[in-house]
């Protein structure tokens, strides 16, 4: 995010490059820096003769080279972007000679998603010496929450831990999916509003009381009756609760939960950092280590492991998962 916010910064001082090469596997900070560039770098009367969109599946990189090398009319500068070059992958690096020696008058920008170029080769080098590559890198799970926090502050919004572990449970790790809810949020809510599970369930639609979070919680917690509450309800509604997905997470918290227990220092501000986790749940970790000794963890990932390969249909015969799922929850808390 950092290095998104320095780009547009230098394009708003005026200091803009000849090339932008985007690339990585997260396509979120990809489309806001050439949909930036796109809308304001020039300006609309010039955007008619000046401002062009190609695809890569549609065009070699010739058309691109000879699109880029043509002279604004007009105007100080033309904006060349390129959606989708992935489609090059090919042949991308015979961008290199141009990228050498770029049009000082054009303002390329490569949109190369979910693949990124060899930095050994002479295309990477040759940007990095006259333009701008940049690498959008996949956040890891546990790094949304906070990434979600962040870009609510920056439009004077904050949110709940939970609201915010409900929406990365159900959401995963696609930044653009998640972005998208959290407008749809915002035109229903004024600004300076917490986010709450009330609010999500109530605008998205993630139920904030039968959901995985919940259910993990619970079985932390050692609530029998919540737990196979939810899985029931998880076994009425499979297709918005995977199981797939729920022995996943459960996996994770559990493998968290044997980091744990081996931790000589269970101060909260350790734990947090340790397990890579808010604060605000370090006491659900806290009352699950009471419920679940270090031996008894270690039996339930072995039992997680097997029930994620019955999930998936081998050696499962044809179980309904609702039922596998109750089957999986006797294990656990035998």
């Amino acid at each position: 995010m950092d290095d998104v916010k320095l780009i547009v910064a230098d394009i708003k001082k005026g200091n803009i490059k000849p090339i932008y090469f985007l690339m990585g596997e997260e396509p979120y900070y990809i489309d806001a820096i050439s949909d930036y560039i796109e809308n304001n770098v020039l300006v609309e009367e010039e955007k008619g003769f000046n401002q062009m969109v190609l695809y890569g599946r549609d065009v070699t990189i010739d058309d691109i080279v000879g699109n880029a090398k043509r002279f604004p009319m007009m105007a100080e500068r033309q904006v060349v972007i390129v959606k989708e070059a992935q489609d090059l992958s090919r042949s991308i690096e015979k961008l290199a000679a141009y990228a050498a020696n770029p049009q000082p008058s054009t303002v390329l920008v490569i949109n190369y998603k979910y693949k990124k170029v060899d930095k050994r080769k002479a295309l990477y080098k040759a940007i990095k010496k006259t333009g701008v590559a940049f690498e959008s890198k996949k956040m890891y799970e546990n790094q949304v929450g906070e990434w979600i926090r962040r870009v609510l502050a920056g439009q004077n919004y904050t949110i709940s831990p939970k609201a915010s572990q409900m929406l990365v449970e159900f959401l995963g790790t696609d930044l653009s999916k998640i972005n998208n809810e959290l407008e749809k949020l915002k035109i229903v809510l004024p600004e300076g509003t917490q986010i709450s599970a009330e609010h999500v369930e109530q605008h998205i639609g993630i139920s904030k009381d039968y959901n995985n979070f919940e259910l993990r919680k619970a079985i932390g917690a050692g609530d029998t009756l919540k737990a196979f509450k939810i899985v029931k309800y998880f076994a009425d509604n499979p297709k918005d609760n995977p199981m797939v997905m729920t022995v996943s997470l459960l996996f994770s918290f559990f493998s968290q939960l044997l980091h744990y227990h081996g931790l000589n220092d269970k101060n909260p501000r350790n734990v947090a950092s340790a397990l890579k986790i808010n604060p605000y749940f370090v006491n659900e970790y806290v009352t699950a280590a009471r419920n679940f000794p270090m031996r008894k963890v270690s039996q339930v990932i072995s039992t997680l492991r097997e029930f994620d390969v019955r999930s998936k249909g081998v050696q499962s015969n044809a179980v309904p998962q609702g039922d596998l799922l109750k089957e999986l929850l006797v294990k656990i808390f035998s």
